[in-house]
Protein backbone atom coordinates (compact mmCIF):
# COMPACT_ATOMS: atom_id res chain seq x y z
CA UNK A 1 0.00 0.00 0.00
CA UNK A 2 2.81 2.40 0.78
CA UNK A 3 4.12 2.08 -2.78
CA UNK A 4 0.71 3.02 -4.16
CA UNK A 5 0.55 6.10 -1.94
CA UNK A 6 4.06 7.16 -2.98
CA UNK A 7 3.14 6.81 -6.67
CA UNK A 8 -0.10 8.68 -6.07
CA UNK A 9 1.76 11.50 -4.29
CA UNK A 10 4.19 11.87 -7.19
CA UNK A 11 1.38 11.89 -9.74
CA UNK A 12 -0.60 14.49 -7.81
CA UNK A 13 2.50 16.65 -7.33
CA UNK A 14 3.36 16.55 -11.01
CA UNK A 15 -0.21 17.21 -12.19
CA UNK A 16 -1.49 19.51 -9.50
CA UNK A 17 1.18 22.05 -8.67
CA UNK A 18 -1.43 24.80 -9.15
CA UNK A 19 -3.54 23.54 -6.22
CA UNK A 20 -1.07 23.31 -3.36
CA UNK A 21 -3.90 23.21 -0.80
CA UNK A 22 -5.47 20.11 -2.39
CA UNK A 23 -3.54 17.61 -0.24
CA UNK A 24 -5.06 19.16 2.87
CA UNK A 25 -8.60 18.79 1.51
CA UNK A 26 -11.33 17.54 3.78
CA UNK A 27 -13.79 14.86 2.82
CA UNK A 28 -17.35 15.56 1.79
CA UNK A 29 -18.50 16.47 5.29
CA UNK A 30 -17.74 20.11 4.48
CA UNK A 31 -20.27 19.98 1.64
CA UNK A 32 -23.05 18.65 3.85
CA UNK A 33 -25.55 21.13 5.16
CA UNK A 34 -26.94 18.72 7.77
CA UNK A 35 -23.48 18.12 9.28
CA UNK A 36 -23.89 14.35 8.99
CA UNK A 37 -24.14 12.99 5.49
CA UNK A 38 -22.97 14.64 2.32
CA UNK A 39 -25.46 15.03 -0.47
CA UNK A 40 -24.28 14.59 -4.03
CA UNK A 41 -20.63 14.57 -5.03
CA UNK A 42 -17.84 14.40 -2.47
CA UNK A 43 -16.05 17.53 -3.62
CA UNK A 44 -13.25 17.66 -1.07
CA UNK A 45 -11.81 14.15 -0.85
CA UNK A 46 -8.03 14.02 -0.32
CA UNK A 47 -6.65 13.53 -3.85
CA UNK A 48 -3.89 11.16 -2.70
CA UNK A 49 -6.36 8.89 -0.95
CA UNK A 50 -8.73 9.04 -3.89
CA UNK A 51 -5.98 8.10 -6.33
CA UNK A 52 -4.76 5.26 -4.11
CA UNK A 53 -8.31 3.92 -3.77
CA UNK A 54 -8.92 4.18 -7.52
CA UNK A 55 -5.72 2.25 -8.20
CA UNK A 56 -6.69 -0.40 -5.68
CA UNK A 57 -10.21 -0.69 -7.09
CA UNK A 58 -8.86 -1.11 -10.63
CA UNK A 59 -6.67 -3.94 -9.38
CA UNK A 60 -9.71 -5.50 -7.65
CA UNK A 61 -11.68 -5.16 -10.88
CA UNK A 62 -8.97 -7.19 -12.62
CA UNK A 63 -9.12 -9.80 -9.88
CA UNK A 64 -12.89 -10.08 -10.37
CA UNK A 65 -12.44 -10.61 -14.11
CA UNK A 66 -9.91 -13.32 -13.25
CA UNK A 67 -12.45 -14.95 -10.95
CA UNK A 68 -15.04 -14.94 -13.75
CA UNK A 69 -12.57 -16.72 -16.03
CA UNK A 70 -11.73 -19.24 -13.33
CA UNK A 71 -15.42 -20.09 -12.93
CA UNK A 72 -15.92 -20.29 -16.72
CA UNK A 73 -12.94 -22.64 -16.99
CA UNK A 74 -14.21 -24.89 -14.16
CA UNK A 75 -11.05 -24.31 -12.14
CA UNK A 76 -10.47 -26.07 -8.84
CA UNK A 77 -12.92 -24.76 -6.21
CA UNK A 78 -10.27 -24.22 -3.53
CA UNK A 79 -8.29 -22.00 -5.92
CA UNK A 80 -11.38 -19.90 -6.65
CA UNK A 81 -12.17 -19.58 -2.94
CA UNK A 82 -8.61 -18.42 -2.29
CA UNK A 83 -8.98 -15.71 -4.93
CA UNK A 84 -12.36 -14.65 -3.52
CA UNK A 85 -10.71 -14.21 -0.11
CA UNK A 86 -8.01 -12.10 -1.74
CA UNK A 87 -10.61 -9.80 -3.33
CA UNK A 88 -12.46 -9.48 -0.04
CA UNK A 89 -9.27 -8.46 1.76
CA UNK A 90 -8.48 -5.90 -0.94
CA UNK A 91 -11.97 -4.40 -0.56
CA UNK A 92 -11.49 -4.25 3.20
CA UNK A 93 -8.32 -2.27 2.53
CA UNK A 94 -10.31 0.31 0.54
CA UNK A 95 -12.85 0.48 3.36
CA UNK A 96 -10.06 1.03 5.92
CA UNK A 97 -8.69 3.92 3.85
CA UNK A 98 -12.13 5.49 3.61
CA UNK A 99 -12.72 5.02 7.34
CA UNK A 100 -9.36 6.63 8.14
CA UNK A 101 -10.29 9.64 6.00
CA UNK A 102 -13.75 9.80 7.56
CA UNK A 103 -12.27 9.73 11.07
CA UNK A 104 -9.66 12.39 10.30
CA UNK A 105 -12.11 14.79 8.70
CA UNK A 106 -15.85 14.25 9.16
CA UNK A 107 -15.78 12.59 12.56
CA UNK A 108 -13.13 14.93 13.98
CA UNK A 109 -15.10 17.95 12.77
CA UNK A 110 -18.33 16.68 14.31
CA UNK A 111 -16.68 15.78 17.60
CA UNK A 112 -14.94 19.17 17.85
CA UNK A 113 -18.12 21.06 16.99
CA UNK A 114 -19.30 21.19 20.59
CA UNK A 115 -22.85 20.49 19.42
CA UNK A 116 -24.27 17.61 21.42
CA UNK A 117 -26.68 16.44 18.70
CA UNK A 118 -23.96 16.47 16.02
CA UNK A 119 -21.52 14.64 18.30
CA UNK A 120 -24.06 11.96 19.23
CA UNK A 121 -25.06 11.50 15.58
CA UNK A 122 -21.41 10.96 14.66
CA UNK A 123 -20.90 8.43 17.45
CA UNK A 124 -23.97 6.55 16.19
CA UNK A 125 -22.74 6.68 12.60
CA UNK A 126 -19.28 5.38 13.56
CA UNK A 127 -20.70 2.53 15.60
CA UNK A 128 -23.01 1.60 12.74
CA UNK A 129 -20.09 1.61 10.29
CA UNK A 130 -17.93 -0.50 12.57
CA UNK A 131 -20.58 -3.08 13.35
CA UNK A 132 -22.12 -3.31 9.88
CA UNK A 133 -19.19 -2.92 7.52
CA UNK A 134 -15.77 -3.20 9.08
CA UNK A 135 -15.94 -6.52 10.86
Amino acid sequence: MEGVVVKAKKAVQSHGRKNRHASAANCACDAASSGRKAAGVAAGVDPLLKQANQHRLRRIEGQIRGLQKMVEQDRYCADIITQVASVQEALRGVARNLMRNHLHHCAAKALRSGKKAETEAMYDELLELIYAHLR
